[in-house]
């Protein structure tokens, strides 16, 4: 098995990235980052002057920025794209071009030079609404969006070109929970969590429908985990990546939980009762990955972090929202 030594993170100034790269770097690989840095540079402030590191700022459709970008590297984990519905809707051509069109040369540019292993954030949301109680990875694909219609179609182009010596690797997960550096606050728990802490309400819509919930450490953790693994492990693999599905209802009570009985709950009616689900026990059985990190630890993360300052200005500040530093980015 190949060695993975150093690993281009694309995305890696982002929510997840954040937290994955200082991880990345503790454990000892060389982390190369590629980002348009929307959110700002101080995601990275921490690791900065780690010698293993290498930032780039650039544009995923820049072929000569992807080509520096994985200079040295001997895995790619794809993180970057215009991420969820809403933000994907401000500008759909823009969108198109970064998650999908996109995608093809930079698998093309990775085999080129020289890449091991490919892992893809694909999403959860390609299955769409499905009805069954369990829904596991060899079910059909029902995209409702155009968002999760690009993720479907890079699934499939990753897996056409898989081939002897280039390990693919396809994780759908959850939802996103808990505190990073580059912190979102436009994702279920945490939208709850901020306005209990800082509203002392939670408005509710509907509150039946389901979630599937993923904790930034075990997904990040899981990340990692997925470059040590044999590549007969993983190689041609789709994996579900998820913790607990529960229903609005039951994440706002969790919230309530932990910062106290003060906190009102307010149910509203809703149109939208899109209920999301999924099994993540095939990677259970097969790679052993159980998350330990569960809701209500979230919330306390992110309490922790609104305490000690290092939130300011939640309700307003575009950073924390997706979509609102889209409209102000401008990007075309």
């Amino acid at each position: 098995m190949t060695e993975i030594k150093r690993v281009l993170v694309t995305g890696g100034a982002g929510y997840v990235g954040s937290r994955l790269v200082p991880k990345l770097l503790d454990a000892g690989f060389g982390v190369n980052v590629l980002d348009l840095y929307l959110f700002g540079r101080e995601p990275l402030s921490g690791v900065r002057n780690n010698p293993l590191l290498r930032e780039q700022k650039g544009d995923l459709r820049d072929q000569k920025a992807v080509s520096s970008a994985l200079l040295d590297c001997d895995a790619v984990i794809h993180l970057a794209c215009i991420s969820n519905d809403p933000s994907f809707e401000l500008d759909p051509e823009l969108g198109r071009s970064i998650n999908f069109d996109a995608f093809s040369p930079l698998v093309t540019a990775a085999k080129r030079n020289g890449i091991s292993r490919f892992i893809y954030a694909s999403s959860s949301s390609v299955y769409g609404l499905k009805s069954e109680q369990n829904v596991t990875e060899d079910m059909p694909l029902e995209p409702l969006t155009d968002y999760s219609t690009y993720k479907a179609k890079c699934e499939e182009i990753l897996m056409k070109e898989r081939e002897s010596g280039f390990t693919t690797l396809i994780l759908r997960p959850a939802t996103v929970c808990g505190y990073a550096r580059r912190l979102r606050l436009d994702l279920t728990v945490n939208i709850l969590t901020n306005h209990a802490v800082n509203n002392g309400k939670i408005r509710v819509f509907g509150g039946t429908q389901l979630r599937p919930n993923i904790h930034i450490e075990d997904l990040t953790d899981l990340y990692i985990s997925c470059l040590r693994e044999p590549s007969e492990r993983i190689d041609g693999k789709i994996f579900n990546a998820g913790y607990e599905n529960h229903s609005v209802m039951n994440i706002a009570e969790s919230v309530r939980d932990v910062i106290g009985s003060s906190v009102d709950i307010v149910v509203e009616p809703t149109d939208d009762l899109r209920s999301y689900h999924i099994s993540s026990d095939l990677i259970a059985n097969e790679l052993g990955f159980k998350p330990g990190h569960s809701i209500s630890d979230a919330v306390e993360d992110l309490v922790a972090a609104f305490s000690n300052g290092k939130v300011p200005n939640p309700m307003d500040d575009p950073r924390y929202y997706n979509i609102q530093t889209m409209q102000n980015a401008g990007l075309r």
